[in-house]
């Protein structure tokens, strides 16, 4: 029912070639002020009504008053492939093009590390406000281009808005990204004391804000709604404060048009969300009597000259998609000399190399990922930006989980259910499982004598394993080459992505409520090719010309 109605929504927008308006939020005065707002675009340049459909709005708003501002909530420059190939370059481009004026770090603004996040801050036409985000360093603060809030004046009005990131930023993106040298934090969002540290520091600037004659103060935030964020979310914010009118959020990708939220005075204050992608834009309007409403807004309209710059965009970095970004002297393959694809059912040097990468920028005890997940193979000489995106084109999330030796044995009996003494009937690969982990920091064996005992449910999830186990003799390999046998009572860390640990991918039930140490920190090839450039200094060298003899089949 959803589903039709979400249809019919669109057909009714298409058949009207009119802007639709979703819930209130109508422009009715020259002197009503109209924000625009925008959150998890996650580099959806041309996804749902895209750039260019804000751009058109925009444009058709600023023709029914004159004061119009367009803000960012968050999470813009980061999440497909136009963003790794220019490090958010190109995101701030299109943003200047459509014309934003504020905008919030979310907490995949880090993902390029801090040298880069201050170009790209100072590559925008907009003001990036964190009221939260504190240097403790001695070194240079790379975002002391932050302000906590700004006012901004239409007319005889003042308006403030503030800017707040989550908290989880640190666990979100890379924490190494927040450390100096020595691995001192430097950077941090004024957690702890649950919560009450951040609500003092927004109540500051919100008084602040009151003082220097703000007339209405609007919370740009990056903290999102769902109950594993507590006490960061933005209901909790609102609830211990006060003065706040409107807060326009991000981070958890909800659909909120207009929700009403009690501060701590028992005030009424607006919270909104758009959603991910472009999916709405957001709207919220002071008329000039102080009614503040937010809505939601969907438009057929679309902005030519934005189209032919984005498309330009498009042009550039499929282009750069051909850069050279390092280079290997050995032929990193998913194949074996047969020309079998192994990389589903057997250890392959590029399976190593994979799992090395989740590991390193981890520092994990154990990386995982599944051969799915790695499509193709990269052939000695120079390795193209391409080369990477076609090894992991999927976009998963790189995480890291606390989970014991229990469940990493049960993770590798489920990986290695189908697994065959032969590889190969000739070409053609035999016993193969999408969920297959190539693994690091691991050895063992598996006996394919004994017949999988794994237990499923009616969906294909692993429930159980009832029987003996077919892998056998697991060792956890350290750093400078020592080994111990896996503990099963032992608790481990753990690296993967999203699609195994949080989404159950291929069945991998084991590792669901587990407690996250990273989440969703950064884009799968991007873990590649940081692992290639950083770690091993753009070249993969003999190290991994074979099968390092991590997994033996018997």
């Amino acid at each position: 029912m959803k589903l039709f109605k979400k249809l019919l929504l669109l057909v009714l927008v298409l058949a009207c070639s009119c802007t639709m308006v979703f819930a209130r939020g109508q422009i009715e005065s020259l002197n009503d002020i109209v924000v625009l707002y925008t959150n998890d675009v996650h580099c959806g340049i041309d996804d749902n009504l895209g750039y260019a459909g804000l751009a058109a709005y925009k444009s058709q708003v600023e023709q029914k008053t004159s004061y119009v501002t367009l803000v960012d909530c968050g999470d813009a420059l980061q999440g497909d492939l136009v963003g790794t190939v220019s490090n958010g370059e190109y995101l701030v481009d299109i943003m200047n093009k459509a014309g934003y004026k504020y905008a919030v770090l979310g907490n995949h603004e880090f993902d390029y590390g801090m040298p880069q996040l201050k170009k790209l801050i100072g590559m925008s036409d907009a003001q990036y406000l964190g009221c939260n985000v504190n240097h403790t360093g001695s070194g240079e603060n790379l975002l002391a281009a932050l302000k906590p809030y700004a006012i901004e004046t239409y007319g005889a009005t003042k308006v403030a808005y503030i800017g707040v990131s989550t908290p989880e930023s640190i666990t979100k993106s890379t924490p190494a990204y927040f450390q100096d040298e020595k691995g001192n934090f430097v950077y941090n969002f004024t957690s702890g004391n649950n919560g009450k540290d951040l609500y003092a520091r927004v109540q500051s600037s919100i008084d602040a804000c009151k003082a220097a004659g703000a007339d209405y103060v609007i919370v740009l935030s990056h903290l999102g709604d769902d109950p594993e964020s507590s006490p960061y979310r933005s209901i909790d914010l609102i609830e211990n404060t006060t003065g706040i009118d409107a807060l326009l959020d991000g981070h958890s990708h909800s659909v909120i048009s207009a929700q009403y939220v009690a501060d701590r005075n028992g005030k009424q204050v607006l919270l909104s969300s758009t959603g991910t992608k472009l999916n709405f834009i957001g709207q919220l309007v002071i008329t000039s009597d102080g009614m503040i409403t937010t809505s939601l807004v969907q438009t057929p309209l679309r902005d030519t000259d934005t189209v032919t710059f984005i498309n330009g965009i498009k042009a550039n970095y499929e282009a750069q998609m051909n850069k050279v970004v390092a280079t290997s002297d050995v032929d990193l393959t998913i194949k074996g000399d047969g020309g079998a694809r192994l990389i589903r059912t057997r250890e392959t040097n590029l399976g190593d190399l994979c799992a090395d990468a989740y590991r390193s920028l981890t520092g994990a005890d154990i990386g995982f990922v599944n051969g799915g997940g790695i499509r193709a193979s990269i052939a000695k000489g120079n390795i193209k930006l391409a080369d990477i995106i076609k090894v992991h084109p999927y976009g998963n999330m790189l995480c890291m989980v606390k989970c014991t030796g229990q469940e990493v044995l049960d993770c590798l009996e489920m990986a290695s259910r189908f697994t065959k003494k032969e590889s190969a009937d000739g070409t053609n690969a035999v016993g193969e499982c999408g969920g297959f982990q190539q693994v690091s920091g691991l050895k063992y064996t598996i006996d394919t004598s004994v017949p999988s005992s794994v237990k499923l449910d009616a969906n294909g999830m692993f429930v159980s394993v009832d029987g003996p186990y077919r892998v056998k003799d697991v060792m956890v390999v350290k750093d400078d080459g020592t080994a111990e046998p896996l503990d099963l009572k032992k608790e481990y860390t753990l690296a993967s992505h999203n699609y195994m640990i949080k989404q159950k991918g291929d069945g991998f039930t084991m590792f669901a409520d587990n407690q996250l140490l990273l989440d969703e920190t950064m884009i799968d090839n991007q873990v590649l090719i940081h692992y290639i450039t950083d770690k091993l200094g753009g070249k993969v060298g003999s190290q991994y010309a074979k099968p390092q003899g991590r997994i033996t089949v018997l």
